[in-house]
Parts: C-alpha cells; structure tokens; sequence
C-alpha cells in the first residue's frame, strides 16, 4: 500500500512543503494491549496507591464518592495493603522484580510483536499499558502519538465485557486521547471470547492438562472474576451472559457431558450479593458431595494474576481441602502460550481490516 510507504522511522519533510515545513514521522498504526494493572512494588505505600487508583474507580466500587472515599482512605486503605502486599510477595517475580502479570503481559506482547512484525514490518507498533499503575494508558498513547501512529486499535485483554474491565480500559484510552492535540483515529476490540480460536487455544490447554494427570478430574471449575449482581440484573452488564457461553463453548469444544464442567465466580468485595455460585464455596461444595478431585481453570484472565495465582492457587485451593478434597488441579491462564498468541494475533488482524492489508 503505497499509503503505507515507511523510511525506517526517520522523520522527513513533505513533498512540495516550504523548507520551513518541520519534517513529519512515516504514517504507523499503534496496537495497544491493556491489562489490568499492577503495584510497582509489594511495600504498603506501593499497594496503597495501586489501590486507591483501582477502588476509586466508580466502574469498579460504584458507590457515590461521598459515601465510599471516607471508606477507602479512612478505613480500608489503612488495612488492605498489608495484606495484599503479602499476597503480592507470595507470587511476586522477584528475578525482575515485577508481578507475574507485568511479566506475562511484556512476554504475550514480545510475542505479538514479532508476529505482526514478520507480516507488516515496522508499520505497526506494538505496545502494553495498565489500567491502574505503570505503564500507564497516557503515557503509551503519548508515545505513540510521537512515534508517528495516527491510528491507534486498543486492545483490552479480557475475552468477556464487563463495565469494571474492559470498559473501564476503555474509558482510559479515550481520556488519553482527550489530552492529545492532534488525536489519532482510534478502534476498540470488542469481546473475544466466542472466537473459535480463542476457544480452541482454551480447550487445548485444558485437554493437555488432563492428558497429563493420572486420575482424571471428576469436574472442570471454570471461575469467574465477579461482580454484584445488581450490575446484571438492573444495568444490563453482559458479562454473567458472556461468561456462561464461554463455558458452552468450552465444554462443547472438548466434547464432554454437561456434568464434567460448571461456571463459578470468584473475587467478592463488600456486602451486597455478587454473581453466583461463589467459588470458595462452590469448591468446598463439590468435596462434600464427594468428588475428591478437580481441576480449576479461570477463562476471564488472559494472563495469570494475583486472582489466579494467590486466590484460587492458595485461598479457593484450601476451601476446597479443608472441606475433605483431596486433588486440587489448578489449569494456568493461556499467557504467551503459543496457540493464545495465535488467537490474539488474529483478533488484531481482523480488527485492523481497512486500515492495512
């Protein structure tokens, strides 16, 4: 595409431009991958202010600020980050010194890269941020921008919309774009999750886990991350819709009976009701009722986490045997496996039809 004609990166004056004309970056398109986020470190000021960025989100705790600030930076966020922090230290990757989800996030983006690369060269950028915490969704936009992309596809990595996930990654993209002067065109990914090879990367990775074991798990725990109910029932988030058809589509992919596999969710906060069944209980459940073996996997994370990691690896993993369990089987998240890589990467391709070939 002639459009697309690129000098390396060297800045050059336009054609027929008055000498005075400052000279221009080649045309590029950024691919910004979003995450979640994550703490710089595992100390309490660290964890406080990741979060106080992260629970005074009002798509993530909706109460009105009146209400819940005096809360969380009276009550919670004297207590909270001396435990999350040791939660932290638990999985924290102290070779990089970074949680595994930064890590993971940097490796699936490496991984990203040289795929397009291989395919468009340096025509497209790739690139990660974080919701919450560093790297931040402005300053990856910013850089962008100077690096010459004047199209922008944002990629939040959750395969099922919710408004506390992707739409808040969203809403951060768009403040980014509000500060620039000269604003790029921009594209948002929609929801993946019913993509036959996202799909397919998931039933693999759970049939080569189970090829894998000896015993054979009696039930498959697909867990959730979750949200209150209300969120459902009266603002019409599609998230408990999008999480049930994953399972579906899962199940159906491995050909197995509906019995060998259920939807739970995880993460409560507060008191009010959230989505159900909860998987700490759900777990705990299924020991009682005598099925001393089963595997867990969590399709709403896109990398392992400190929800995967810590919470269902130790906390939902010690519900389930303090009930009388006795093999618990943890399944990873798809991170930079390559069949994961495959599937992300023709997500992007699809979604940047029209802007290149």
């Amino acid at each position: 595409m002639k459009d697309f004609q690129n000098t390396g990166g060297t800045a050059t004056r336009p054609e027929h431009a008055p000498a005075t004309h400052p000279a221009i970056k080649p045309r590029r398109i950024g691919v910004l991958l979003a995450n979640l986020g994550t703490p710089d470190g595992t100390d309490y000021w660290s964890m406080r202010r990741y979060l106080s960025e992260f629970l005074s989100d009002q798509r993530v705790i909706d109460y009105p600020a009146w209400k819940w600030q005096p809360i969380l930076q009276g009550i919670i966020l004297s207590i909270r980050p001396q435990k999350s922090g040791a939660a932290y230290k638990s999985i924290w990757n102290n070779e990089r010194n970074e949680s595994p989800l930064m890590t993971i996030t940097r490796d699936q983006t490496d991984a990203i890269k040289a795929r397009l690369a291989a395919e468009f060269g340096d025509n497209v950028i790739v690139d990660f941020c974080m919701r919450y915490g560093n790297p931040s969704t402005e300053a990856k936009v910013r850089e962008m921008v100077k690096a010459g992309c004047d199209r922008i596809l944002f990629f939040p990595l959750y395969p099922q919309y919710a408004g506390a996930t992707s739409a808040t990654a969203n809403d951060q993209f768009f403040r980014a774009l509000m500060k620039e002067k000269f604003q790029p065109a921009a594209r948002i990914v929609p929801p993946y999750f019913d993509k036959p090879e996202y799909i397919k990367a998931l039933a693999a990775s759970v049939q080569r886990a189970y090829d894998a074991m000896d015993v054979k798990p009696d039930k498959l725990v697909c867990s959730y991350h979750g949200l209150p109910k209300r969120y459902l029932t009266e603002e019409g988030d599609p998230y408990h819709c999008h999480c049930h058809k994953t399972t579906r589509l899962l199940k159906e992919a491995l050909g197995w009976a509906d019995d060998k596999i259920i939807t739970t969710f995880q993460s409560k906060f507060g008191p009010e009701e959230w989505l159900q069944p909860y998987t700490v209980e759900e777990v705990a459940r299924l020991a009682e009722a005598g099925h001393k073996n089963i595997a867990v996997i969590a399709p709403a994370f896109s990398a392992d986490c400190i929800e995967t990691l810590e919470e269902i690896n130790e906390e939902i993993k010690e519900s389930f045997e303090h009930a009388g369990g006795e093999k618990f089987n943890y399944i990873p998240c798809l991170n930079d496996d390559p069949a994961h890589i495959d599937a992300l990467t023709h997500v992007i391709t699809q979604n940047l039809r029209g802007w290149i070939e």
